[in-house]
């Protein structure tokens, strides 16, 4: 069979066969290749290097998936949305890129001992024990979407940033000429004098007749209108409507008592208190005086005449404390105990042991319960998260929202309800999710539209799927309902009308040159000399906040006028107390270091700008627009 397969092959018939088996695969099974043979297909060159179609919508889908957290159901993306988070993902990479080259120009590199160890100190990446958590660090990479090679490089990436960025933000100095005038000026204080026109010391308005009241209604129809109501179905999947079809075996929760057994582990504590010394000699006279009894305030005192310092460090377990020597000497005596002096880079430590409450582990039996309803708790979520996806499919294929809830053990409610959560009785409508998602819950009701399919949308640990049927607009309520709100409310702004005119009228005799006491006593008032105050309202005393921004803006003699919380206000400024920067030299040093950050973070800026132009960037705008996040 070989030998005749060899002698077709040589004949002219089988070499056309092949001639038309490669023509086929260069039609169908390479034409994205040759379609795209001389074509861009980067969206963006830093330096001639490219970034990918994939990488610019992996980046730009992690960043819409972290703003999502972020807001929750507060965040519906629309195009323009998408469009924004593409470029700004976009960007964030071409910065990246930037950096990489402008560090492998000046010769800067991060080891992978340096980024293992910067890896290791993110405290987000911490298991139970404190130390780093594989578990806890491949959940993050899945949450983030990212492997961990490109998490890894995302550090070395930071850790070069630094490098380079504590070069630039080097020998910033904040000058004397803009540290003072601003500490002058924020401590500058002011005096004025006073009127306040309270609403409640206005005359009782004449009874308003019917017509007005309902002239009133419907010239304020937003007042007394009734909100809009939406008749809603909710439909919630989560762990409480799955608990009943759970059930957690013996065996079951003996596994997840071994594997989360540090959870029920509590590691011995000892409450510590410490002196640190500059020299050996003088702690170990330290330790020496402590072993003889003395207090700890008197430890203090002699810590503080030897040069160094005491502290009382509370309660701490042995992983908190983060010098191995210093640690190894404190949990190697019993309570009561003084340490010898043990060396650190910072000095030398003497250590006292108050108390010790030793390591305690809770057994199986005495978790089962707990550990129960976490297991099932977990089991559930997983089955919810299996489970939605069913619903979503179910959903997409026009199932009706109550056939899919029985089908797939869903709660279902149904309610009208306006923005607040009320029915139009004014009661509170009990939702099928708890309290901490309410407010997302009512949200994403008054965000849906009547007529669009429902979908599943996660809030907490639970999964919801919204179906508007129908929305009631707002209307006046009828003016026999609300009569006695309008009464009131009618009343109370002709008071506010008699004291904005009474205001108005003492602030044109100020600004006509009477003093701010003739024209008080003239309105049956009195007027309040107040200040020196500053700019803080926190620190303004009994002067009406409001009356803080105007104050700072006018000149000696100027008068103003505020609405405040209880009435109007009018005031005339007395005097300006001016601040000598000279005198507070702790305040000023405090002023530079600000302006020194701003300084800082203004010339990093700059320089990322620099190192952006230097790249030579160029943006394929067509590809841009596939780079949406989704």
């Amino acid at each position: 069979m070989l030998t005749a397969l060899r002698r077709l092959a040589g004949t002219w018939v089988a070499k056309i066969l092949f001639a038309l088996l490669v023509l086929s695969f260069a039609i169908w099974g390479i034409e994205d290749v040759v379609r795209n043979f001389g074509r861009e297909t980067a969206v963006a060159t830093v330096g001639g290097q490219p970034i990918e179609l994939p990488e610019a919508q992996n980046a730009a889908r992690r960043e819409m998936a972290r703003i999502a957290r972020q807001l929750g159901n507060r965040f519906e993306p629309d195009e323009n949305i998408r469009r924004a988070v593409a470029a700004t993902a976009l960007e964030q990479l071409i910065a990246d890129r930037s950096l990489r080259a402008e560090a492998r120009r000046v010769g800067i590199a991060a080891p992978a001992e340096a980024v293992r160890d910067s890896v290791f100190a993110i405290p987000g990446l911490r298991g139970a024990d404190g130390t780093f958590s594989r578990q806890v660090f491949d959940g993050f990479l899945r949450q983030n979407e990212l492997s961990e090679a490109q998490f890894l490089q995302v550090v070395a990436s930071d850790l070069m940033r630094q490098q380079l960025a504590g070069a630039v933000r080097a020998g910033v100095a904040g000058p004397d000429a803009m540290s003072a005038p601003l500490l002058a000026w924020t401590m500058e204080r002011r005096v004025a004098e006073v009127v306040q026109v309270p609403l409640a010391a206005m005359p009782e308005p004449e009874a308003p007749t019917e017509a007005q009241l309902r002239r009133y209604q419907e010239n304020n129809p937003q007042r007394f209108s009734a909100p809009e109501y939406r008749e809603a179905a909710v439909a919630v999947l989560s762990p409480a409507t799955l608990a009943g079809e759970i059930e957690v075996t013996d065996a079951q929760l003996e596994q997840a008592y071994e594997q989360r057994r540090a959870q029920f582990d509590t590691p011995e504590r000892r409450a510590l208190r410490q002196a640190v010394l500059p020299d050996e000699a003088a702690a170990r006279t330290l330790a020496e005086t402590w072993r003889g009894g003395a207090d700890f305030p008197a430890i203090e005192a002699a810590a503080t005449a030897a040069g160094g310092s005491a502290a009382d460090l509370g309660l701490l377990d042995r992983a908190s404390l983060p010098i191995d020597t210093v640690a190894a000497a404190a949990f190697a005596g019993g309570a009561g105990s003084v340490t010898d002096p043990v060396q650190s880079p910072f000095g030398w430590h003497v250590l006292k042991v108050e108390r010790v409450e030793p390591a305690v582990t809770r057994s199986l039996a005495d978790v089962r319960d707990e550990l129960r309803r976490e297991v099932a708790h977990d089991r559930a979520l997983d089955m919810a998260y299996e489970r939605a996806n069913r619903v979503e499919d179910a959903l997409a294929g026009g199932a009706n929202l109550a056939e899919i809830a029985q089908r797939f053990g869903m709660a279902l409610a149904t309610a009208t309800i306006d923005a607040g959560g009320r029915d139009p009785a004014n009661e509170r409508v009990d939702l099928p999710l708890p309290e901490a998602q309410r407010a997302d819950l009512l949200r994403a009701v008054f965000a849906a539209r009547q007529g669009d399919a429902p979908r599943m949308t996660e809030m907490g640990d639970a999964f919801v799927a919204i179906e508007v049927r129908g929305v009631t607009p707002p209307a006046l309520r009828p003016f026999e309902t609300v009569e006695e709100q309008v009464r009131v409310a009618f009343l109370a702004d002709a008071r506010r009308r008699a004291a904005e005119e009474r205001a108005a009228g003492l602030l044109a005799a100020i600004r006509g040159g009477k003093t701010a006491q003739e024209a008080a006593e003239e309105a049956g008032l009195s007027a309040q000399r107040m200040g020196p105050f500053g700019r803080n309202p926190a620190q303004a005393g009994p002067l009406p906040p409001e009356l803080l921004a105007p104050l700072f803006e006018a000149r000696t003699g100027d008068a103003t006028m505020v609405e405040t919380r209880t009435g109007f206000a009018v005031a005339r400024l007395a005097e300006i107390v001016r601040f000598d920067p000279a005198s507070d030299p702790l305040g000023l040093g405090r002023v530079r270091g600000e302006i020194e950050q701003s300084m800082q973070d203004e010339l990093e800026e700059q320089y990322a700008v620099a190192l952006r132009g230097r790249a030579d960037v160029r943006i394929n705008r067509t590809l841009l627009e596939q780079v949406t996040g989704r």
